[in-house]
């Protein structure tokens, strides 16, 4: 008796992530699995009264996406507290956290977010200091890149507004994951906006011991209340790296939804602020990087971690910082044909040496590029800042993709979010085209990747990078059903109008958990 498909998704443009080219067909579904892919029309035979069938015309139908880098607690910081997005002025901010300290348990911080940065310029802490004295106040900016605090936060959490990222507030983390009735809800919040992008999975930064969140998480895969599937790594900011804790977060995450996957670092900074370690030092400074790095620990880390088994992530975006990572990864464990035995990557790679992409392939180490990064410039400006900082000769190395394919390097994307929110159709309009935001001329066009390219890159390139390539990342028989729907045609819209298509579908595991106009029922 034949198996009868639960669910069949027939389209104009099959896109499988598996090599080949999109195509006119089907994919069918049964108990979370894909049961059939394939040309035409799907076989009657896989077809019953309780199929659901829906025929999508020129939409497209891929494989469920992953970010491989992101940043939930950063995320996260921007929705903590008292929402002040409506305030205009200083003095209403205070009015508005002392109306909320007043509904709060007054031992706790105060916590805010959303203020209009463009608009108020506090200045100081005698306001803040003022009205709530000796009891902690952090108010984040919206996009959470600037905050107001009080000198008793600063003393406390050891960060200022001038060092208001993640990193920097790593002490106040745990105030806001360790808050169930905020972090819960915000999380699950969390998951349906980016399955309303079409991600599926992800990789997750985790400061140190990821402030206990593992728990959490644990809970909802037990509830089956998770939509997103989450690995996690963990980044050492306030202790060193911990391997015992790594090795505990490997034996106790074992199931469908929540893996560890190692360990993240920083290494250095971008071109822009001359904080990217570079080969030839900067034009306009007497400097190749103007922030210390501390390589031989990050090395002696690395070497650690790999010894365990463990993979190992480098954020590097100079070319220097790019060398000197490979450098690393070159005295890690290597197969017998010489590429590494982990899946070690570098994360951003800003501006990079064409021979160290070369190298980079022969050693598989995998690329984590940030697709969207173009969306936040404007290209007077961006040009501009690569002319005076590195030169337009060096400049014609920025973001180049084009290399790192032809090098035969293991692809994935990421957007560091919330430095950016993914956005696919966005992420081929940058990656693509070449396009800053306003449109024009496309920068570095022989850095550009393919449509096929950048989507095989989120899809099985993603999958790859959290080792679940056997179950995810592309449209093939057997493999875990995650699919998602766009409004579009990705491959024959033009690249230039491509910003307007959309997610319509998401499955996770053969269950819908994202359809266009959710957000309105």
């Amino acid at each position: 008796m034949s198996e009868y498909a639960d669910i069949v998704l027939q389209s104009n443009c099959i896109f499988t992530a598996s090599g080949t080219d999109p195509f006119a067909g089907y994919v069918a579904v049964r108990g979370g699995r894909i049961l059939s892919v394939g040309e035409g029309p799907c076989p009657e035979e896989l077809i019953s009264e309780q199929t659901i069938c829906r025929h999508l015309g020129n939409r497209t139908a891929a494989p469920g996406f992953t970010d491989v880098h992101c940043f939930f607690t950063g995320y996260a910081a921007g929705f903590a507290g008292v929402n002040l997005t409506d305030m205009k002025s200083c003095e209403e901010i205070v009015e508005c956290v002392k109306e909320y300290a007043q509904t709060t348990d007054s031992q706790k911080i105060l916590l805010g977010h959303g203020w209009d940065a463009e608009l108020i310029h506090p200045t100081g802490t005698s306001l803040l200091d003022e009205a709530f004295g000796s009891r902690p106040a952090v108010l984040f900016a919206n996009g959470c890149e600037t905050c107001w605090m009080n000198q008793a936060a600063i003393d406390r959490y050891q960060f200022t507004p001038d060092t208001c990222y993640p990193e920097s507030y790593v002490r106040l983390l745990p105030k806001f994951l360790g808050d169930r009735d905020f972090i819960i809800p915000e999380f699950k919040r969390y998951m349906k906006l980016m399955n309303s992008r079409g991600i599926t999975s992800v990789k997750e930064m985790g400061f140190d011991r990821f402030c206990g969140f593992t728990d959490i998480l644990s809970e909802l895969e037990q509830e089956n209340a998770l939509t997103l599937r989450v690995s996690f790594m963990s980044q050492p900011v306030a202790e060193k790296m911990d391997l015992e804790y790594g090795r505990a977060m490997r034996d106790k995450f074992t199931g469908e939804f929540v893996r560890f996957s190692g360990y993240n670092q920083m290494t250095d900074g971008s071109v822009s602020q001359l904080c990217a370690d570079l080969k030839e030092p900067y034009l306009c400074a007497d400097t190749a990087c103007a922030q210390n790095i501390d390589w031989e620990r990050l090395r002696a880390d690395t070497l650690a971690a790999d010894a365990e088994g463990f993979r190992y992530s480098l954020h590097a975006q100079g070319d220097a910082a790019v060398s000197k990572a490979l450098d690393i990864y070159e005295d890690c464990r290597r197969n017998a044909d010489g590429t590494l035995v982990n899946r070690h990557s570098i994360t951003d790679l800003e501006f990079s040496d064409p021979a160290d992409l070369t190298r980079m392939g022969r050693l598989g180490v995998i690329a984590e590029i940030y697709p969207q990064i173009q969306s936040i410039a404007d290209r007077e400006g961006k040009l501009a800042m690569i002319a005076e900082h590195i030169g337009m000769e060096r400049g014609q190395y920025y973001w180049n993709r084009r290399k790192m394919a032809d090098s035969g390097v293991p692809l994935s994307c990421g957007t560091d979010l919330p430095l950016l929110i993914d956005d696919i159709p966005q992420s081929i309009y940058h990656a693509v085209g070449g396009y800053f935001p306003e449109g024009g001329e496309p920068f570095n066009r022989q850095n550009m990747l393919t449509v096929k390219e950048l989507l095989t890159a989120w899809a099985s390139g993603g999958a790859y990078n959290l080792y679940q390539e056997k179950e995810l990342g592309s449209l093939e028989t057997g493999k875990k059903a995650d699919i998602v729907v766009f409004s579009g045609n990705l491959f024959t819209t033009p690249v230039e109008e491509i910003r307007s298509v959309f997610v319509d579908l998401t499955m996770v595991g053969g269950k819908v958990v994202y359809q266009n106009g959710d957000e309105e029922k």
